[in-house]
């Protein structure tokens, strides 16, 4: 059985908090407003017997609650989280899904600004947070990944959320081995098979956000400019199939670096996004702080 334990991750909303467990819990997303929308979820249903829960959302590893103002989170949230170990730990089934009626896997191929990228979407949410793989070697922990890189042409696989961005060697061209790339992984998915192994969801630091690396030390400058990137660049990026990552920022030269990953490292296109982009708004939004923007390729 599974041993889970639950961090609690605060969001940009006061009144909700995520409550995110080190192994996947469903692999499609839900939301319920009242215990008799939860009628096919008995971990909602207990959880709405709490009378400062007024929104139940339970997606990939974690489960997000919104409470009614007649409590602050400080006050309950550790309670919460040990409610939820108990009831995982004991396990009691999250979602009651009739398997007659699941959806068909469908994927679909999607081409990025990186021609060396294409991004292939999921109808349904694959992981919780971000995973990339340079080689075979550092595949261990998915199965998807390494048998991806059994196609001679793969030289690096990123998964996040509903798709797999896929770099390919310059031996082959898309529009010769989309289509097969394509069925291979619908036809993995249709198998009930996980992208990555839980040990591997374990160890992986699950927050779909701008990280910063943990030996940086954030001042008020960095977590401004962390905000900003989540808000703003994230989702721009994450739809060509990338992400960025904060590295640092030298309070003295003004220089943020920030780490580009998937579609977006060696994309040719990533220095102008970069400079008129990501820069611009940086500039705009902190002023002087910030003096210019480099990039790392992840």
């Amino acid at each position: 059985m599974k041993d889970y334990n639950i961090t609690v991750v605060e969001t940009n909303n006061p009144a909700i908090l995520k409550f995110e467990a080190n192994h996947f819990l469903v692999k499609d997303n839900y939301e319920f407003k009242n215990i008799d929308e939860a009628k096919k979820s008995p971990l909602a249903q207990q959880l709405f017997h709490l009378p400062f829960i007024k929104t139940v959302y339970i997606s990939g590893n974690f489960v997000a609650m919104e409470r009614f103002d007649i409590v602050e989170w400080n006050d309950v949230k550790d309670e919460v989280a040990q409610n939820l170990v108990e009831y995982l730990n004991a396990g009691e089934p999250i979602v009651l899904e009739d398997s007659e009626n699941n959806t068909p896997i469908s994927v679909y191929a999607e081409v990025t600004p990186n021609p060396a990228v294409m991004k292939f979407v999921m109808n349904k949410v694959i992981v919780p947070t971000i995973f990339e793989f340079k080689n075979i070697d550092e595949a261990k922990g998915s199965e998807l990944a390494s048998q991806l890189f059994h196609f001679p042409f793969v030289k690096e696989v990123f998964i996040d959320q509903n798709y797999v961005s896929i770099t390919k060697y310059d031996v082959a061209e898309w529009n010769e081995v989309t289509m097969e790339i394509r069925e291979f992984i619908r036809a993995y998915f249709a198998d009930g098979k996980d992208a990555v192994s839980d040990e591997a969801l374990s160890k992986t630091k699950a927050a779909n956000k701008v990280q910063a690396k943990p030996e940086v030390q954030q001042d008020e400058t960095s977590q401004a400019i962390i905000s900003i990137l989540e808000e703003y660049v994230k989702p721009a990026v994450a739809s060509d199939g990338g992400n960025i990552m904060f590295e640092s920022y030298d309070s003295e030269t003004k220089k943020v670096n920030v780490i580009l990953q998937g579609a977006c490292s060696g994309c040719p296109s990533s220095t102008f996004t970069l400079k008129n982009g990501i820069e611009t708004m940086l500039k705009n939004m902190l002023g002087e702080k910030v003096s210019e923007v480099v990039a790392i390729n992840g």
